[in-house]
C-alpha cells in the first residue's frame, strides 16, 4: 500500500510543472494587462509611465523568462506580491483559504451525507413513487443555475422572511457576542453557501449511486448472498454498497475542482472573503501573482483530492494494489 502511494504522490510532481506551464502562458497571452488596467484610471498616463509599470511588474521580459522567474519563487513557496496591493500572494491566501476549504469541505459533507442514502433506497425500490420524485429532484438540481438559485433564496430567507443573513460569514456586532451567540451567527451564515454548493452536487452523485447499486444488484453474487438466507440489509450494506462505492469515489475526486470552481460564484453573490472573490477580483484586475497563486493551490488541492480517490480505490479494491 505504501508503494502505490508513493507512486501516486510522484506522478504529482510532473502534474503540477504542467499545470503551472500551461496556465503561466494563458494568463499571459489573454487579452488585458495590469498595466492597461491601471493607465485606463488615469486618462493622462503617458507611454513612459505605462513603460515603467511593465518593468516595475517584469512584463517587459520574454515570456519564458517570466516563467522561469516564476518557477524559481515557487519551487521556494514564494508566490510574489500582489500587482495591486503589494502584499505577499502567499498571506493573502492564507487569509482566504480557511474560509473557502471550510464551506466546500462541509458542503461534501453534506453531498455524502443525502447522496449515497437517496441513490441506495432508489436502486432498491426501482420504480417506485420514491424513486420518482428523486428522478425529478435529479433534474431539477442539473437544469438550475447556481447564481439564480442563490438569488432567489437570498430574497426567500434573507429579504423577506429575514430568517438568514445574506452576506459575509459573521455579523458586525460578532464581537458583542458570546461564544455560543458567534457559533449559531456563524451557521447561519453558511446556511445558503452551504446549501446551495451542495445542491447540484446531491443530484448529480445520488444518480450515479443509483445507477452503480443497479448494476452491482445484478451480479451472481449479490443473487448467491440471498440464497444464502442474508438479510436484505446486509446483502446491501456489505455486499453491494461496498461495490458501488468504487465508481462514486472516483467522481468524488473530480468533482473537487468543481466545488473550489463554484467558490467564486457563490462567494462573490454572498460577499463572503474567500478564494473564489479574491479570484474574481484577482481577475478583474490582472493581477497575475495572485491568479498564478490561487490556481496553483487549487491544482494542489485538486490533485490532493484525487489522491484521496486513489487511495480509497485501493481500500474498497485490493485487486489495484497488486496490479500496481
Amino acid at each position: 500500500m505504501l508503494i502505490y502511494i508513493f507512486k501516486r504522490v510522484l506522478l504529482m510532481v510532473p502534474l503540477i510543472f504542467g499545470i503551472t506551464l500551461i496556465s503561466f502562458t494563458v494568463i499571459h497571452l489573454a487579452p488585458g494587462s495590469p498595466v492597461e488596467v491601471e493607465a485606463e484610471m488615469s486618462l493622462k498616463a503617458s507611454t513612459q509611465a505605462r513603460e515603467n509599470l511593465r518593468k516595475l511588474y517584469g512584463l517587459d521580459k520574454p515570456l519564458h523568462v517570466q516563467y522561469f522567474e516564476w518557477l524559481k519563487r515557487f519551487v521556494m513557496l514564494d508566490f510574489g506580491k500582489s500587482f495591486t496591493d503589494g502584499k505577499q500572494v502567499i498571506n493573502k491566501i492564507k487569509e482566504r483559504i480557511p474560509v473557502t476549504l471550510t464551506i466546500n469541505m462541509l458542503s461534501l459533507i453534506l453531498i455524502l451525507m443525502i447522496a449515497i442514502p437517496i441513490g441506495v433506497l432508489s436502486a432498491t425500490k426501482q420504480y417506485s413513487l420514491f424513486d420518482k420524485l428523486t428522478t425529478v429532484f435529479v433534474f431539477i438540481g442539473f437544469s438550475t443555475p447556481t447564481f439564480w438559485l442563490a438569488l432567489i433564496l437570498m430574497i426567500i430567507f434573507g429579504v423577506t422572511l429575514g430568517w438568514l443573513p445574506i452576506s459575509g460569514i459573521q455579523s458586525i456586532d460578532v464581537s458583542d457576542m458570546s461564544r455560543s451567540e458567534r457559533l449559531i451567527d456563524w451557521a447561519k451564515h453558511l446556511i445558503l453557501p452551504v446549501g446551495i454548493s451542495a445542491f447540484g452536487g446531491i443530484a448529480g452523485l445520488s444518480r450515479y449511486c443509483r445507477s452503480s447499486m443497479l448494476e452491482v444488484l445484478k451480479q451472481d453474487y449479490i443473487r448467491t448472498a440471498k440464497a444464502k438466507g442474508l438479510r436484505e440489509s446486509e446483502v446491501i450494506i456489505r455486499h453491494a454498497l461496498r461495490n458501488a462505492l468504487l465508481p462514486i469515489v472516483t467522481i468524488l475526486g473530480l468533482s473537487i475542482p468543481g466545488l473550489i470552481g463554484g467558490s467564486v460564484i457563490f462567494e462573490t453573490i454572498f460577499s463572503i472573503p474567500g478564494m473564489g472573490q479574491l479570484f474574481y477580483s484577482s481577475a478583474m484586475s490582472r493581477d497575475y501573482p495572485t491568479i498564478m497563486g490561487i490556481l496553483v493551490i487549487g491544482a494542489v488541492l485538486t490533485l490532493i483530492g484525487n489522491l484521496i480517490a486513489d487511495i480509497s480505490y485501493a481500500i474498497l479494491d485490493p485487486r489495484i494494489r497488486v496490479r500496481q
